[in-house]
C-alpha cells in the first residue's frame, strides 16, 4: 500500500505550545508506529515566510499539502509530517519534516527556535536550510543555531563538549542550502562557478584575531565541522509578478520559469537518490517504529530541561527494542513448535531437529531487530524462554508417548495375562510357549510405528513385568539362561538410550554453534557500520584540513589532524580480529553453556523420576 494513501496529507508530529512547550501528537505517532520499513529523513528548517514548504511538495510528488501561506504570518506551527512512499528506494518509506519558520516575530522565543532546529539535525537524514536572496554575512548570521549545536546535544552523558563536537561529523545528517529568489550571477572572480562552489566559497574564513573575526567564522566553522557533506541550490525567481508568488500552491508548471522548474527538478532527484536511511548512533537503521520513539524520548528530554544525548537516546531504544526482539523471536520459535506439539508423541530424533531449525529460525528474527545487546542480556532472556518451551515441550512428548505406549501395551497383553490366569503356561511345555509368545508381543510392540520417547522406558517395565512371570515357570536349569537374556536386553536399551541422550545433546550444541555464528555475523555487521561513521568522518576531517593547509591555517589544520588521528586510532581498535572474541565472547560463552547444563539437568532429573517409577 503507498504511504500517501494512507496519509493524504501532512499532520502535526510535534506541536509548540503558547507556553513554549513541545508535544508529540498522537496521530502522527499511531502512522509511525504503522510504518515497519526504513525511513529516509528529510527535514527543512529556514527562516520564515522562506518557501520551505514548497519543495516539501514538490518532494512528496504532489503540488500541494504543505502549507505555503501567502500573507507575512509563518503558518507551520512546529514540526510537520508527511510520509509517502519512497519512489526510488524499494520497501523505503519518504519521511518529510516541515519545520516552523524560524525568526517569527510573533513568537518572540528563540530558545524554542533553536529546539525546533536541534529536533530537525536529531531526526533528519537530510537537512535543508532554506534562505532567501544570497548567502551572506547576514545570512549565515541568521543561521546563529548552527553554533548552538554544541550546547543542545551531547553525544555521551559524562564527555566534555569540546571533546564531543568533533564527533558530530559522524552522526549528524548530510546538509544542503538552498538559496531562493537568487539573481546574482553565479561568478567568482570573473569565472563561472558552481552551486556548490558558490557555497564554499561563502564560508571562506577569515584571517585574523578579534570578536569580529571570531562571530564572522564561528558558523562557517560549524557547518563546516558538524556536517558531513555539503550541497548547494540556488533558485531563480519561480515567477515574474509579485502576485503570482503568493499563489505558487495552484500555479502549473507552464506557468513557472523554467529554469526553476529545472533547478526544482535538480533537486528533488538529489534528494531522493543521495538522502541516506536515517541510523542511529552505532549505524542500526531507524523504522518509522524506531523514528516515532525517538520523537518521543527527544521531546521528553527537552520539556524536562536536559539536552537531548545520541548515546542516551540509543540506549532507551535498544532496550525497547530488544524487549520486542525477544518477544517476536520467541513467537517464530513458538509458532514453528506448535505445529511440532500437534503430531505428539513423536520420536526425539524428530522433536531435537524441529527445535533447532525453529531456535535457528528465532535467533535469526532477533539479530534482526536487536541491537546493542551488549551483555547478551536479551538474548539470555530469549534463550531461556526457547528452553523453558522445549522442557515443557519433552516433557508433553514424554507424557503422550507413556499413554500411547501404555494403551498399546494393555491391548497386546490383554490376551496372555488371561492365558497366564488360567495356568496355560503352567502345564508341560508351557514355559517354551510362554516365551514364544512373549517374544512375539515384544517384536509387535517394537513394531508399531509413531510410539515417541517412552518406546524403550516402557519395553524394560514391559521385560520386568514378563520376567515376573517367567521366573515363576522357569525350570531351575534354564532360570540362569533367562536372567542372563533379559540383563543383556535390558543393559542393550539403556544404552540406546544413552546415546539417544547424547544425541540430544549433540544436537544442542549443533544449535548453539549455530547461535554463535549469528552472532558473529550481526557482531562484525555492526562494527562495519561503526567503521563507516568514522571513515565518512575521516573524510570530512581530511578535505577540511586541506582546506585549512591551501589558505594558510595552519593552527586549524593541526586541531584537525589531532582529530582524524584520534579516529584512525579508533578505527584501527575496531579492525582488530579478536574483538569478538575478547569483548563478546565472555558475555556469550556462559550462554552458550547454560542451555545444554540445563537440559542435560532435566535428563537426569527425568531419569531418576522414571526409576523411581519402576
Amino acid at each position: 500500500m503507498s504511504c500517501s494513501k494512507y496519509m493524504p496529507a501532512p499532520v502535526c508530529l510535534i506541536e509548540n505550545d503558547e507556553n513554549g512547550k513541545l508535544h508529540m501528537k498522537k496521530e502522527a505517532k499511531a502512522i509511525l508506529d504503522g510504518i515497519n520499513e526504513p525511513v529516509v529523513v528529510v527535514s527543512v528548517v529556514g527562516l520564515y515566510r522562506t518557501g520551505k514548504s514548497y519543495l516539501m511538495n514538490r518532494l512528496a510528488g504532489q503540488q500541494s499539502g504543505f502549507a505555503l501561506g501567502s500573507t507575512i504570518e509563518s503558518k507551520t506551527k512546529g514540526i510537520w509530517m508527511w510520509c509517502v512512499r519512497h519512489p526510488n528506494k524499494k520497501g523505503h518509506t519518504l519521511v518529510l519534516l516541515d519545520t516552523e519558520g524560524l525568526g517569527d516575530v510573533a513568537k518572540g522565543d528563540s530558545k524554542n527556535d533553536g529546539w525546533i532546529f536541534c529536533l530537525a539535525v536529531l531526526l533528519s537524514s537530510t537537512l535543508v536550510y532554506n534562505s532567501r536572496g544570497t548567502i551572506d554575512n547576514t545570512a549565515l548570521e541568521k543561521l546563529h543555531y548552527v553554533a548552538e549545536l554544541a550546547e543542545n546535544i551531547k553525544i555521551r552523558s559524562t564527555e566534555a563538549e569540546d571533546e564531543e563536537d568533533s564527533e558530530f561529523v559522524m552522526f549528524f545528517p548530510s546538509f544542503t542550502w538552498v538559496v531562493r529568489d537568487f539573481t546574482l550571477d553565479l561568478e567568482i572572480d570573473g569565472k563561472k562557478v558552481t552551486d556548490d562552489d558558490y557555497l564554499e566559497f561563502a564560508l571562506n574564513l577569515k584571517k585574523g584575531v578579534g570578536r569580529k573575526i571570531s562571530d564572522y567564522n564561528l558558523p562557517r566553522e560549524c557547518i563546516k565541522r558538524y556536517f558531513p557533506s555539503r550541497k548547494c541550490f540556488v533558485f531563480p525567481f519561480p515567477v515574474t509578478s509579485q502576485e503570482d508568488m503568493t499563489r505558487l500552491e495552484i500555479l502549473q508548471d507552464q506557468d513557472l520559469a523554467q529554469r526553476f522548474l529545472e533547478v526544482t527538478g535538480n533537486f528533488c532527484d538529489h534528494m531522493l537518490v543521495n538522502s541516506a536511511v536515517k541510523r542511529l548512533k552505532g549505524g542500526h537503521i531507524v523504522t518509522g517504529q524506531l523514528l516515532g520513539r525517538l520523537v518521543e524520548i527527544y521531546v521528553d528530554t527537552i520539556n524536562s530541561g536536559e539536552v537531548p544525548c545520541l548515546d542516551n537516546a540509543v540506549v532507551v531504544l535498544a532496550n525497547l527494542e530488544n524487549q520486542a526482539a525477544v518477544q517476536e523471536a520467541l513467537k517464530v520459535y513458538q509458532r514453528g513448535m506448535e505445529e511440532v506439539k500437534n503430531t505428539l508423541p513423536i520420536s526425539i530424533e524428530y522433536l531435537t531437529c524441529e527445535h533447532q531449525k525453529f531456535s535457528s529460525l528465532g535467533i535469526s528474527e532477533f539479530t534482526k531487530r536487536s541491537f546493542k545487546d551488549e551483555n547478551m542480556e536479551y538474548l539470555k532472556k530469549l534463550e531461556e524462554a526457547v528452553y523453558m518451551c522445549y522442557a515443557d515441550l519433552l516433557e508433553q512428548n514424554q507424557m503422550a508417548s507413556e499413554r500411547k505406549c501404555r494403551d498399546l501395551l494393555k491391548d497386546l497383553f490383554a490376551d496372555m495375562n488371561k492365558w497366564l490366569q488360567d495356568g496355560e503356561y503352567s502345564q508341560s511345555g508351557g514355559y517354551e510357549l510362554y516365551k514364544r509368545d512373549r517374544d512375539a508381543i515384544v517384536e509387535q510392540y517394537r513394531r508399531e510405528p509413531n510410539k515417541g520417547v517412552r518406546v524403550r522406558t516402557l519395553s524394560l517395565k514391559l521385560i520386568d513385568h514378563i520376567s515376573f512371570h517367567s521366573l515363576s515357570i522357569l525350570t531351575e536349569c534354564s532360570e540362569e539362561k533367562e536372567k542372563a537374556t533379559l540383563l543383556e536386553q535390558k543393559l542393550k536399551e539403556e544404552e540406546e538410550k544413552r546415546i539417544e541422550n547424547d544425541r540430544m545433546m549433540e544436537t544442542e550444541n549443533m544449535r548453539h554453534e549455530d547461535m554463535v555464528k549469528q552472532m558473529q555475523e550481526k557482531f562484525n555487521k555492526e562494527l562495519e557500520q561503526q567503521q563507516q561513521e568514522r571513515d565518512r568522518a575521516i573524510e570530512s576531517k581530511l578535505k577540511e584540513q586541506e582546506e585549512m593547509l591551501k589558505k594558510g591555517f595552519n593552527q586549524k589544520a593541526e586541531n584537525l589532524e589531532e582529530e582524524i588521528k584520534k579516529l584512525n586510532n579508533e578505527k584501527k581498535r575496531l579492525s582488530g580480529g579478536s574483538i569478538f572474541k575478547d569483548y563478546v565472547m565472555p558475555f556469550l560463552r556462559p550462554l552458550v553453556e547454560m542451555v545444554p547444563n540445563l537440559l542435560m539437568q532435566r535428563l537426569m532429573l527425568n531419569s531418576l523420576k522414571m526409576g523411581l517409577k519402576r
